[in-house]
């Protein structure tokens, strides 16, 4: 990419599409698992954390974590998800807990007073034209001991999906651009990269989960056998945490701490 992604133009779009769907159900329930973990090693329910949800959108996590006492700077560099964010976080009477930041994640420094507790870097870096940068803006503002999580666009399933579909002389020109999906971010990451950018910046690795290892790869099930999306969600619980499949998902969820 050339420059970020800013999502004014598609932000209600965004958020039917992504959160209103199986997909974005799967992906909501294995990341609040792992987000669960993650508060009570930070000890949540003795002390009020200091959150940052960097390119947060419509803070749907953040929102649960803000729900048991904690306190939320939402940022994002889009206005109209800001102003949609707003209205759910009105609703659900969560005001007092959380500032919101129009800014670009990179300049983040400039909006927050001091370290925080916890940051959530969500489905992000796939958007932007330098990620790494990016990650690193967000690193430095937590304190020691405290936790990053990232979830990001996995180059490896990008790969899988392609050949599933047939994609296969696209995989073979090493998969360029291509202005199909809105919604869809066209390049991924490849987890031993941010794996070595989050250790360099001094924190170490806790936890790793791969999002949506199998629902994304299953073909049309008329021709399948019998299952229901229940059962696609317990196949994904039960096992994405596990390799191989962990890497094998669209998206990587992986939290750290600093040392």
């Amino acid at each position: 990419m050339t420059e970020d992604r800013n999502f004014d133009d598609i932000a209600h779009k965004f958020a039917k599409n992504i959160y209103g769907s199986e997909k974005g159900e799967i992906r909501q329930t294995i990341v609040w698992q792992d987000i669960t973990e993650i508060l009570a090693q930070l000890d949540d329910t003795k002390k009020t954390l200091k959150v940052l949800d960097a390119g947060g959108g419509l803070g749907q996590l953040s929102q649960r974590i803000a729900s048991r006492g904690h306190q939320v700077a939402l940022c994002d560099l889009s206005s109209e998800m800001l102003a949609i964010a707003k209205a759910d976080i009105e609703k659900n009477g969560l005001s007092d807990r959380y500032r919101l930041i129009h800014s670009p994640i990179q300049n983040i420094e400039q909006h927050i007073e001091g370290s925080v507790d916890l940051a959530l870097f969500h489905a992000v870096m796939e958007w932007l034209a330098d990620p790494k940068f990016a990650l690193e803006k967000v690193l430095q503002q937590i304190e020691q001991g405290g936790i990053v999580s990232v979830m990001f666009y996995n180059h490896h399933g990008l790969v899988l999906k392609n050949v599933i579909c047939g994609n296969i002389p696209h995989v073979l020109d090493g998969m360029p651009h291509r202005k199909r999906f809105k919604l869809q971010p066209q390049k991924g990451l490849k987890p031993e990269d941010v794996y070595q950018w989050i250790e360099q910046a001094g924190f170490e690795i806790c936890g790793k989960s791969g999002i949506r290892s199998f629902s994304d790869y299953i073909g049309n099930m008329e021709y399948m056998g019998d299952y229901t999306a229940e059962d696609v969600l317990q196949l994904e619980q039960t096992l994405c945490r596990q390799e191989p499949y962990l890497s094998l998902g669209r998206y990587i969820h992986v939290w750290a701490r600093k040392k």
